[in-house]
C-alpha cells in the first residue's frame, strides 16, 4: 500500500507511508485482564508482519487491551511514542524495561515520515487521542478516550484537512467497562448492555457534529476469556454490529477490519478468523477462588485503600471478600455508604502491587456491590465519579492520591489548554466532583 491505514485487532491502527510506519496500541497475542479478555478475532499474518515492520508505535494509556506487553516483547527495535500522561509512568516503566520512549508534548506535531505527522492530547483519565495525518488525509484515533478536552484539538486542527478523515473511537453495547454488579441479596444486576442497543444512528451523528466522512470501529473487539467471566459474552458488541441502523447519508461506517487506500479511497475488508476456543479455567492464570488472604495481604490492602485522601470524604469502608472471608477496611464511618469487592487474592494483591486497580474491575470476573445509600444512583452508575477516577486513573495511573497531588495533577492539565468538561450529565457531575481540587 503507497498511502492508506490497516484496522486490525483491537485498537489497532497500522499507517502506511510507501510502508508500513506506525501502529498504535497494538495488541497482537496474549489474553488481557488476568486473563479474562481474548480477542475476539485472530490478527492475520499479513497485518502481523506490517506491524513489526513499523517504525513507531504508539500506546494510547495503560490498560493492557492497548498496552499489551506480550504483544510488545515482539517489538523492542521500535520507538516507544506516548502521550504525556501526567506523572509519565507508562513511559518511566516502559523504559525500566529496556524500551526506546518518546514522550509527546500535547498538541505538537511530530513528522515521522515524508508524508505522515502525528500529534497526540492527553487527557485527566490517563487516556488520550491521536491525530495522523497522512498527506493530508486525517484519521483520529480517539480509542477509548472520549472528548474530554481533545475535541478541542481537533476543532483546532480539522478544517486545514480538506482530503479524506476518519474516525476511530469506541462504541458498543457498553461491556468494555464494568458491569459484574450484584444486590445485596446476591442478585447479578443486568447491565446496561442486556438492552443491546442500536447503536448505528449515534455513529452518523457523530461523523455528522464533527464533520468527518468515515467511521472505523475500535476498542470493542473482545471477547470474554475465563469461565468466571464468559458470562459477560453475551453482552460483547459483534463486529457487524456498529453498522446496523447507520444512516450517514454520504457518509461511511467502515467494517470492523479494513485495508483502506487512500489515494483512491477504495477499501477492502479483512476476514480475521474469530477466537471461538473454550473459556479457559481462571485457574490458569493462578486465581483460585478459594485461596484466602493472610494477614500481611489485609494490611497491604489497608494501606491502599487508605491512601486515596478522596475516598475519606465519601466512603464509610471497603470490603473484600475473598476465599469466602470478608475483610472489611474503614475509611471514615461518618458515612453509612461502602462497597464489596468479592474476587480471588492473586489478582487482587497482583492489581494493588502494580496499582492496576482498573484491571480486576474491567476484567469482569470481580463481583462488586454496593452498601448503603451512593446518591440515589443505580448500581453499574455509583462508582463513579468518586471512587473509580480517584483511585485507578488520578490514583493509579497518575501518582495522585492526596488532595495536594490531585490539585498539582489537574493544575498541570488545566495549564496544557485542552482540558474541558462538556454539559452532559456524566462530565458535570465529574466536575462537581473535582471542584475542591479545581
Amino acid at each position: 500500500m503507497d498511502l492508506g491505514f490497516e484496522t486490525v485487532g483491537n485498537a489497532c491502527i497500522i499507517a502506511h507511508d510507501r510502508q508500513p510506519v506506525l501502529a498504535t496500541d497494538p495488541w497482537l497475542t496474549g489474553t488481557a485482564y488476568f486473563g479474562s479478555w481474548r480477542l475476539s478475532h485472530e490478527v492475520p499474518q499479513e497485518q502481523q508482519r506490517h506491524v513489526e515492520q513499523c517504525k513507531f508505535v504508539w500506546l494510547s494509556h495503560g490498560h493492557p487491551d492497548h498496552l499489551s506487553l506480550p504483544s510488545l516483547e515482539r517489538l523492542r527495535d521500535k520507538l516507544i511514542l506516548l502521550p504525556d500522561h501526567y506523572g509519565g509512568r507508562i513511559a518511566r516503566d516502559l523504559t525500566q524495561l529496556g524500551f526506546s520512549v518518546r514522550t509527546m508534548k500535547c498538541g505538537e506535531w511530530l513528522q515521522l515520515s515524508d508524508r505522515l505527522r502525528i500529534a497526540s492530547v492527553a487527557n485527566y483519565n490517563q487516556d488520550a487521542s491521536l491525530l495522523i495525518d497522512l498527506d493530508g488525509h486525517l484519521i483520529v484515533d480517539a480509542n477509548d478516550a472520549g472528548n474530554r478536552g481533545s475535541g478541542r484539538f481537533l476543532a483546532q486542527e480539522l478544517p486545514r484537512f480538506q482530503k479524506r478523515t476518519v474516525l476511530a473511537c469506541l462504541t458498543g453495547y457498553g461491556d468494555a467497562d464494568m458491569i459484574n454488579y450484584f444486590d445485596e441479596q446476591g442478585r447479578r444486576v443486568p447491565p446496561a448492555a442486556a438492552k443491546k442497543e442500536m447503536f448505528g444512528p449515534a455513529i452518523a451523528h457523530m461523523l455528522a457534529f464533527y464533520g468527518i466522512q468515515y467511521f472505523a470501529p475500535s476498542s470493542s473487539m473482545h471477547r470474554y476469556n475465563r469461565t468466571d467471566s464468559g458470562w459477560a459474552d453475551e453482552y460483547a458488541t459483534p463486529i457487524d454490529e456498529h453498522q446496523r441502523g447507520f444512516d450517514g447519508g454520504a457518509r461511511t461506517c467502515l467494517p470492523a477490519f479494513v485495508q483502506f487506500d487512500l489515494h483512491t479511497g477504495c477499501y477492502e475488508k479483512i476476514a480475521p478468523k474469530a477466537n471461538d476456543q473454550p473459556l479457559e479455567a481462571p485457574e490458569v492464570f493462578g486465581d483460585d477462588w478459594h485461596t484466602p488472604l493472610d494477614a500481611a495481604d489485609v494490611e497491604r490492602l489497608r494501606r491502599y485503600v487508605r491512601s486515596f485522601e478522596h475516598l475519606h470524604g465519601v466512603l464509610g469502608y471497603v470490603n473484600f471478600r475473598v476465599g469466602g472471608k470478608d475483610h472489611i477496611v474503614d475509611v471514615n464511618r461518618q458515612h453509612q455508604r461502602g462497597v464489596t469487592f468479592a474476587t480471588p487474592r492473586q489478582s487482587l494483591m497482583q492489581a494493588i502491587e502494580w496499582n492496576v486497580f482498573d484491571d480486576i474491575l474491567i476484567g469482569n470476573f470481580c463481583q462488586t456491590t454496593l452498601h448503603g445509600d451512593w446518591w440515589g444512583k443505580q448500581q453499574a452508575e455509583a462508582l463513579y465519579p468518586h471512587f473509580t477516577p480517584f483511585v485507578t486513573k488520578f490514583g493509579d495511573g497518575g501518582g495522585a492520591r492526596t488532595a495536594s497531588e490531585v490539585r498539582a495533577y489537574f493544575a498541570d492539565y488545566l495549564r496544557r489548554g485542552y482540558t474541558e468538561f462538556g454539559d452532559d450529565p456524566i462530565d458535570q457531575e465529574m466536575l462537581a466532583a473535582l471542584r475542591p481540587y479545581l
